[in-house]
């Protein structure tokens, strides 16, 4: 659920490190802008549009969305100045130093129409042995680089006929049995802008979407049919009983070159229970699917579960907790958070790529909670005090995968703190972590802050290993609204 967004314009220029951590800022004089500026970067991590989205193919299977007045057409200048160091690790290399600008403009016209262009460019300061150039080339030296530039195209906004397009973050397929959590940005040296759409006619809703806009990479849909609307007319509420198909095909010829590789899955949701009051709400829903690789019978796997997803003004949560088995190299979600690396390397003793992996035969239990809390009703999942994302899954033959992020806004919102980490493989030789965090404290009324960040990150090679590394960034700002 979404509330109705402000008219905004934005002109900012920015330096942050990963964008993992959202920016938050105090709302004084500057809060209809800042909150405008929060929407448009929530919609660009759409990992809880997709719960809401899940198993309701009309928009009357969610309780109707806030309305807000708009405000006028407001401006925003904002000048963000930080060094960024790229760290070896393991004794690969050595440092490089560079100065991040980010040049960016918005343009926000209600649930109607956004767009939002900008990238950052990072000027070299140090490093790089010899013949390295001015700019960091690995940001631009391929097609799919230049998808960065579009940090959100928005047309429709949150009906149920929409196109976005930006980066995929956390990003999940309605039911996520095949696309749960996939950020296609995971490899630091590649940068593509993913679209996704959506579309309903009668008892039928569809999602579809690319991970690279100028690249031939992951591709994928899903079809869900409502079945009491097929069976009986049109219910009075939509999505309570439906059958989904998805499909998703990865050509494996942008980012780096990779075997290809399609699943396919089949997903049956009932909702069990459901109460909808006029601020708050309550839904429980059973699940179960069948899923593998069309054209490789002995691959294939199946899963049953439920899932919960409570609303008030103070508190959003949506957990789920699944069940799921495995056979023939077949894995539920395997498009997930570490699949921009795995496709290259898969975390654990067997260092091949993901798409040629004999993935061990056994079950699984996989368990989901994402939680917003704030106690001054800011609305949005993403504009809360304290956002948390977490994801874990625990396999009977001893791997353990994990990856969450955590988001806080302290002090009247003037300091922000959010960390991310991703564990792959734990419990086996070869397991694979990164982590992230960044921090931002505003001061002097708000103008200026500070902003400090750091982390490991893992570099593909023409070999197709991972090569360690690490970065850290600090700088101040500046920023004014009228």
């Amino acid at each position: 659920m979404f509330a109705r967004r402000s008219w905004a314009v934005v002109l900012p220029l920015l330096f942050p490190g990963t964008g993992w951590a959202e920016e938050r800022v105090a709302p004084r004089r500057w809060e209809e802008v800042e909150a405008a500026i929060r929407e448009l970067e929530e919609a660009m991590t759409p990992e809880s549009a997709s719960e809401d989205a899940e198993a309701q193919p009309e928009e009357e299977a969610s309780p109707p969305a806030t309305s807000e007045s708009t405000s006028p057409w407001p401006n925003v200048l904002r000048l963000e100045a930080m060094t960024w160091t790229l760290l070896p690790r393991k004794g690969a290399g050595s440092d490089q130093g560079f100065l991040q600008v980010e040049p960016r403009v918005a343009w926000d016209k209600g649930e109607s129409f956004r767009l939002d262009l900008g990238a950052p460019v990072r000027l070299r300061m140090w490093g790089g042995g010899e013949g390295a150039g001015f700019v960091r080339k690995e940001d631009w030296d391929t097609l799919s680089d230049w998808g960065q530039v579009v940090r959100l195209f928005s047309v429709g906004g949150d009906a149920p006929d929409s196109v976005w397009a930006g980066e995929l973050d956390g990003y999940s397929l309605l039911s996520g049995h095949l696309v749960r959590r996939y950020s296609n940005r995971a490899n630091p040296d590649y940068h593509p802008a993913g679209v996704v759409g959506t579309g309903t006619l009668g008892p039928v809703y569809a999602e579809g979407f690319v991970s690279d806009l100028l690249g031939a990479r992951l591709m994928g849909a899903e079809v869900a049919l409502d079945v009491q609307h097929v069976l009986f007319g049109r219910p009075p509420v939509s999505g309570r009983y439906t059958l989904a198909l998805s499909a998703v095909h990865d050509w494996g010829k942008a980012g780096g070159t990779s075997k290809p590789m399609t699943l396919a899955h089949l997903d049956g949701t009932a909702v069990v229970l459901r109460r909808w009051g006029q601020d708050k709400g309550l839904e429980l829903h059973v699940l179960g699917g069948w899923g593998g690789r069309p054209g490789d019978g002995g691959a294939w796997g199946a899963v049953a579960g439920l899932g919960v997803e409570a609303v008030s003004p103070m508190l959003d949560v949506r957990a789920r907790l699944e069940g799921r088995l495995q056979r023939g190299g077949f894995r539920q979600g395997a498009f997930g958070p570490d699949y921009e690396l795995a496709r290259f390397q898969m975390a654990g003793p067997a260092s091949v790529p993901l798409a040629e992996a004999a993935f061990p035969e056994g079950a699984s239990a996989y368990g989901e909670v994402i939680l917003g809390w704030d106690a001054v009703l800011l609305g949005g999942l993403r504009r809360r005090h304290l956002f948390v994302s977490l994801g874990v899954e625990t396999f009977t033959w001893g791997r353990v995968d994990a990856d969450g992020r955590v988001e806080a806004h302290l002090l009247h919102q003037d300091l922000s703190l959010g960390l991310r980490g991703l564990a792959a493989g734990m419990g086996q030789a070869g397991a694979r972590y990164l982590v992230s965090g960044e921090a931002r404290w505003r001061f002097l009324g708000g103008r200026l802050f500070a902003v400090g960040q750091g982390g490991t990150l893992l570099f593909p090679t023409k070999e197709g290993t991972l090569r360690p590394g690490a970065f850290v960034g600090v700088g101040l700002g500046v920023d004014n609204a009228r």
